[in-house]
């Protein structure tokens, strides 16, 4: 936890108790604190110390606030580094309405979605050249070199190219130097399959009835149109008549027409089979929004996932009640997270709302397989939401709600358990 993040304690409270209330003695939560982010950097002078890493090597399971990333150079985001040394390559962002909570849109309780969000790849793998240095010059002299007919394609990455432009604006401006940032977008195989895995092993084993493979491969063919036909051939050779992809749909389509595509389709649905279909990203952020319930478990990659995720939880109340979990399925690694910034105008002040804290550990307990334990937080944080006696950022949109501090909630949502 950041120092100040004064919902740390209740969250802490609201993870142990439900464990004591289902287990008794038999399970218990050892917690063992570790240092990043300005706590760190005050103590250590080190934004995210080896033994932090090592730490959550050794215990593998591990939930933490959110982290203020230092600004100019060094390391871009500590939660991107957590992610990347970890291996940790899904996101996992359930997201669903708890009565009561305010919301934007007519229907929230429509929203109950969980989206697997690759979390190691796309441009958030960090691979960037500030335009104007040397760097930056070698990159677009590698591309004008090998691949001339796709360097036409950057518009100012020479000076004749600006100095034409100048020229057509009649300025009588001299023309600025080249400067092009460059960034690389690493999509691979591998990555997707293991995501793709993960999701689906997931809507098996919770039952759900289709995941939707989110992209804008229409105009990205090679990187997030690959993620979709990687993800279609993954999915048909992993887990054969378990799903029903609309790869197969297109191939039978194309061979004996759409009405025997539809039947073939029903029938595998009918049989139980999973759905595995694709969305544009565009028009997914669309469809969430008026059509959600065509959505249950949802694929993407990284950047895309971010604003899923973000737009996703508007509907259901925002950031401040969304929780988050960055996982490894292969070696078990797993870090559960408040999805919101660190908002220090509010440390020490008893204010801001657990929720997302709380709803991370729930996650944590599930993935650990206590499910009881998880099970009383649900019905937990449900009653606390449900008496009104709410922190400040649902208690100004509540009528009829008392606003209570952030220490005075997590104690409501332990009374709400029983």
């Amino acid at each position: 936890m950041e120092p100040g993040a004064t919902f740390g304690l209740p969250a802490k409270k609201s993870l142990t108790q439900p464990s004591k209330k289902a287990y008794g003695d038999t399970r218990h939560i050892v917690w063992f604190e570790v240092f990043a982010g300005e706590a760190s950097k005050n103590k250590f002078d080190s934004w995210l110390p080896d033994d932090t890493l090592e730490a959550f090597r050794e215990f593998k399971v591990g939930i933490k606030g959110p982290l203020t990333t230092p600004i100019g150079g060094g390391i871009r985001s500590l939660n991107v580094a957590l992610r990347q040394q970890l291996d940790l390559y899904v996101c996992l962002r359930p997201v669903q309405y708890f009565t009561g909570v305010p919301s934007p849109v007519k229907q929230p309780e429509l929203v109950n979605m969980v989206i697997f969000r690759e979390n190691t790849e796309d441009i958030y793998a960090g691979i960037e050249y500030q335009g104007g240095t040397p760097e930056a010059q070698k990159v677009l002299d590698f591309i004008q070199q090998n691949f001339p007919k796709q360097f036409e394609k950057i518009r100012f990455g020479t000076t004749q190219k600006i100095a034409d432009y100048m020229a057509l604006t009649g300025s009588g401006h001299a023309a600025p130097p080249v400067e092009v940032g460059i960034g690389i977008k690493p999509v691979s195989a591998v990555g997707t399959i293991r995501l793709v895995k993960a999701a689906i092993d997931y809507a098996i084993r919770e039952g759900r009835k289709s995941v939707t493979i989110v992209h804008k491969g229409n105009i990205m063919k090679f990187t997030e149109g690959a993620f979709r036909d990687w993800a279609y051939g993954a999915a048909e050779r992993i887990f054969g008549n378990k799903v029903y992809t609309w790869g197969q749909y297109d191939r039978t389509k194309a061979e004996k027409g759409e009405e025997a595509a539809n039947a073939e389709q029903a029938a595998a649905l009918q049989g139980g089979a999973i759905l595995i279909k694709d969305a544009i990203a565009d028009i997914a952020l669309q469809q969430v929004l008026t059509r959600p319930t065509d959505f249950e478990v949802i694929a993407t990659l990284n950047l895309n996932g971010d604003y899923l995720s973000d737009a996703l939880a508007a509907q259901v109340g925002g950031i401040g009640i969304a929780p988050g979990g960055n996982i490894n399925y292969t070696t078990g690694h797993a870090i559960f997270e408040a999805t919101h910034g660190t908002a220090p105008k509010y440390a020490d002040k008893d204010m801001v709302n657990p929720g997302s804290v709380v709803l991370s550990g729930e996650m944590m307990l599930r993935y650990m397989g206590w499910t009881e334990a998880a099970d009383l937080i649900i019905k937990g944080l449900e009653g606390a939401i449900g008496s009104k006696r709410v922190t400040y950022d649902f208690a100004r949109l509540m009528e009829g709600a008392t606003q209570i501090k952030c220490s005075e909630f997590g104690d409501n949502i332990i009374q709400h358990m029983d």
